[in-house]
C-alpha cells in the first residue's frame, strides 16, 4: 500500500477523540525528549513539594531506572491515582492562578506523559501518615509501604511502550551527562536545597544547602572561582542577582550560561542576547562568556505558558527587560581595575610591607600620581590618553543606568515607568579629606592603607610590562593592552559627548592615497570630523591629516589615517559610526597606545596604574585579553619555599 493510499483511507475516517493513552504519548514527545526531561520534572515536583533533601538515582544513563527521593510534603494515599492522570494537579484552579502562577510546574502532565513511556512507581507519606503507600503506573492499585515522609518516584525501562523512541538517544555516558546537567541547572537555583546524584552506583555529585553565591560557583565551575563579579540591581519591578563570569575566562562553547526567571530556568533569546550585547566589547572572536543570573519579577508580568518543557517565557514589557539586564550586566563589567575580585581577596601576608614602612623606606614611585605623561617634553597628560587626579580613590563608579532603562514609554500606569527615585541619586563622589601619600609618609594608617588597589610601579620588564606593588604582592602590567583600554574609553565618551576635540598639528602629515581613499574623504568629511579627524586632498595620489583627536595627540597621523580609511572603505562610510564605531574607536586606540620598548619613568608608570583603575573595563585589552595579573604573596612565598 502506497502513502497517497494510506492518506486516502485516514481521510475517509470518521472524527472521533484519540485514546487518553495515546494523547498522553504524544504529550510525551514534547516533556520527556530524554531521561535528563525526566529528572527536570520530577526534581521540580519535588522543589513544590517543599523538599529540602532530594537524592537522584540513575542507571544507564536513565533508560533502565530513574529514582528521585525528596523530603517534601508527600502525597495522600487517596491521591495518588490523581497523580497519574493527565492535567490533575495541586497547582492550580483557575485562570487566575495561571495568570499568577509561581510555581515551577503547573500543567499537571509530566507524570502522565512519563507513565505513558514508561512504568512508574510513586511511593510518598505525608507527615501525618501511619505509613508509606504505594502505585504503580502498570495496575493502579494502591499498597501499603515502608518509607519515610516525602516521596520517591521510580521510572523504570524509559521508552519501553515506545521502543522506537529509545534509537534517538546518545550513548549511556552522554544520556548520564545530560541528568547531570538538568539536576545542576535546577540545583543552581535553589540553594536552600541539598542535591546528591548517584550514577550506576557512584555518587558524582553532592551539593550541601548553602548561600546562593556558593551554588552558583558550583555551577559555573572552578574556574570562575575568582574571576567573577557579582551583581545585584533593582530597576522598576524587575531584580537581577547572580554571578558574571569575567571576560578573561571565557569559554569555546557556550555551556556556562544559566538564566531563571522567578527560580525556573530557561534559555529565552531576548535575555541571552542581552547578556551577549553586555560582554560583546569585551569578548575575543568566537569565545563565549559564563554567568548565572537570578531575575525576580512579578508573576502576572511574565507568560510562563508558552513551551511545553516550560523553558521559554513571555515578558510583557520585552524591551524593558532587554535594555535592564544589559545595563546591569554592563555596569558590573566594565568597573574600573580597581574593582577587580582578586584585589578583594583578604590579605595573606603584609610582613614584607610593615617591615619597609618601620624602616622608613618609601615604596617607589611615590610621587603625584598625575605627575608626567607620555608626550615627549612634557606634554599634558590629556594629550597623551593620561592624567591621573592626586588621589586614585576620587574616582566614582559610573552612573547605573537602570533606573532609566525601564522608562520607555508604554502607557499610562505602566509598572515599568514607577521607578521613583532620582537615578543619579547616592552616586555623588565623596571629595578627599587630603591628597594621598606614598607609603613610609603617612605614619598614622595600618599598613597598606594608604596604597591604591594596583600599587606603585617598580620597574619595566623587557620594555613590555609594568611591575607594581601593592597590598596583595605583585602586579604585572601589559602596558601596551593596557593603554590602549584607557584611550579607548576616553574616545568612546567624547564621541558619546559630540566630536571629539581636536588637536592641530603643528606639522602636516602627509602620504599618498589610492583614488578610494581620495573619494572617501572628499565625500565624508562629516563622518571624519566626528571622529576628530581633519584630513584634505593634495593631489589625486596624496591627503593630508591638519588635525587628530586631542587624545590621540601622540599618535602616528598618518598610519592613523590609514587605518580609519580602511575602516570606511570595508563597512561603508554611511554605516560605520552606526554600526562599528567602537570597533574603529579600537583601531584608533591601537595607533596611540604605548609601544612595546618605549621607556617609561615612574611617574608615567603610577600615571598609567591610576588610569586603570579608574577607567571602565580596564581588566581587558580592546581584543578580549587580560591587561594585568596579580601575585600574590603566598604565590612568591611558595615558590622559594619560604616557611617551609
Amino acid at each position: 500500500m502506497n502513502r497517497l493510499t494510506e492518506t486516502a483511507l485516514a481521510a475517509a475516517r470518521p472524527i472521533r477523540p484519540l485514546p487518553d493513552r495515546l494523547v498522553s504519548q504524544i504529550a510525551a514527545g514534547e516533556v520527556v525528549e530524554r531521561p535528563a526531561s525526566v529528572v527536570k520534572e520530577l526534581l521540580e515536583n519535588a522543589i513544590d513539594a517543599g523538599a529540602r533533601r532530594l537524592e537522584v538515582r540513575i542507571e544507564d544513563g536513565g533508560i533502565r531506572r530513574i529514582s528521585i527521593a525528596d523530603d517534601g510534603s508527600g502525597i495522600a494515599a487517596d491521591e495518588l491515582p490523581l497523580a497519574l492522570q493527565r492535567h490533575a494537579t495541586s497547582k492550580i484552579a483557575t485562570l487566575a492562578e495561571l495568570e499568577q502562577v509561581a510555581s515551577l510546574g503547573f500543567r499537571g502532565e509530566a507524570l502522565a506523559s512519563i507513565a505513558s513511556v514508561a512504568r512508574v512507581r510513586i511511593t510518598s507519606r505525608t507527615a501525618d501518615a501511619d505509613h508509606a503507600s504505594l502505585i504503580d503506573s502498570i495496575d493502579d492499585r494502591i499498597e501499603p509501604a515502608p518509607g519515610r515522609p516525602g516521596t520517591t518516584v521510580e521510572v523504570l525501562d524509559l521508552y519501553s511502550a515506545t521502543p522506537a523512541r529509545r534509537k534517538f538517544l546518545k550513548s549511556v555516558q552522554t544520556e548520564a551527562a545530560h541528568c547531570a546537567d538538568a539536576l545542576r541547572r535546577v540545583a543552581l537555583a535553589h540553594p536552600a536545597v541539598s542535591f546528591s546524584l548517584s550514577v550506576d552506583g557512584r555518587i558524582t555529585l553532592s551539593w550541601p544547602a548553602g548561600d546562593w553565591t556558593a551554588r552558583a560557583l558550583e555551577g559555573l565551575g572552578e574556574d570562575f572561582r575568582t574571576a567573577h563579579r557579582a551583581i545585584s540591581q533593582q530597576a522598576g519591578p524587575l531584580g537581577i542577582t547572580g554571578l558574571l563570569g569575567l571576560p578573561t575566562e571565557s569559554r569555546g562553547r557556550p555551556d556556562r550560561q544559566f538564566v531563571y526567571v522567578n527560580g525556573r530556568f530557561v534559555r529565552d533569546r531576548l535575555l541571552m542576547h542581552a547578556a551577549r550585547q553586555a560582554y560583546s566589547e569585551l569578548l575575543h572572536g568566537d569565545r563565549h562568556p559564563a554567568y548565572a543570573l537570578f531575575l525576580t519579577i512579578d508573576p502576572g508580568l511574565v507568560d510562563v505558558n508558552v513551551h511545553p518543557a516550560k523553558t521559554e517565557v513571555r515578558f510583557r514589557e520585552p524591551q524593558g527587560v532587554h535594555r535592564a539586564l544589559f545595563h546591569a550586566i554592563q555596569d558590573s563589567l566594565r568597573a574600573g581595575a580597581a574593582d577587580h575580585p582578586s584585589l578583594r581577596a583578604p590579605l595573606t601576608s603584609l610582613q614584607a610591607l610593615a617591615g619597609a614602612r618601620d624602616a622608613g623606606q618609601g615604596l617607589p614611585g611615590g610621587g603625584s600620581g598625575g605627575a608626567g605623561g607620555f608626550g615627549a617634553g612634557g606634554g599634558s597628560g590629556a594629550a597623551s590618553g593620561f592624567g591621573a587626579p592626586r588621589d586614585w580613590r576620587s574616582a566614582g563608579a559610573a552612573q547605573s543606568a537602570l533606573a532609566l532603562a525601564f522608562a520607555a514609554p508604554s502607557g499610562a500606569g505602566s509598572p515599568w515607568l514607577q521607578v521613583g527615585a532620582d537615578p543619579t541619586a547616592g552616586t555623588r563622589v565623596q571629595e578627599p579629606s587630603a591628597p594621598w601619600q606614598a607609603p613610609g609618609l603617612a605614619q598614622d594608617s595600618a599598613p597598606g592603607s594608604d596604597i591604591p588597589p594596583l600599587g606603585f610601579a617598580l620597574a619595566q620588564l623587557h620594555g613590555i610590562y609594568i611591575l607594581a606593588q601593592n597590598r596583595l604582592g605583585l602586579v604585572v602590567v601589559d602596558m601596551h593592552a593596557a593603554h590602549e583600554r584607557v584611550v579607548l574609553e576616553r574616545l568612546k565618551s567624547e564621541l558619546d559627548r559630540g566630536a571629539p576635540a581636536m588637536q592641530a598639528l603643528l606639522i602636516t602629515a602627509t602620504f599618498r592615497a589610492d583614488p578610494l581613499e581620495v573619494r572617501l574623504v572628499e565625500e565624508e568629511p562629516q563622518v571624519l570630523a566626528a571622529l576628530g579627524l581633519d584630513l584634505s586632498v593634495l593631489s589625486p595620489t596624496a591627503l593630508a591629516v591638519r588635525a587628530v583627536p586631542a587624545a590621540l595627540a601622540d599618535a602616528d597621523a598618518a598610519s592613523l589615517a590609514r587605518s580609519v580609511l580602511a575602516e570606511l572603505r570595508e563597512v561603508g562610510s554611511s554605516r560605520a559610526l552606526a554600526e562599528r564605531r567602537n570597533d574603529m574607536l579600537a583601531t584608533m586606540a591601537c595607533h596611540a597606545a604605548v609601544r612595546a620598548n618605549r621607556k617609561l619613568g615612574l611617574p608615567e608608570m603610577n600615571a598609567l596604574l591610576r588610569d586603570m583603575e579608574r577607567t571602565a573595563g580596564a581588566d581587558q585589552c580592546n581584543h578580549g585579553r587580560p591587561t594585568w595579573i596579580q601575585v600574590g604573596i603566598g604565590d612568591l612565598d611558595g615558590w622559594f619555599l619560604r616557611g617551609r
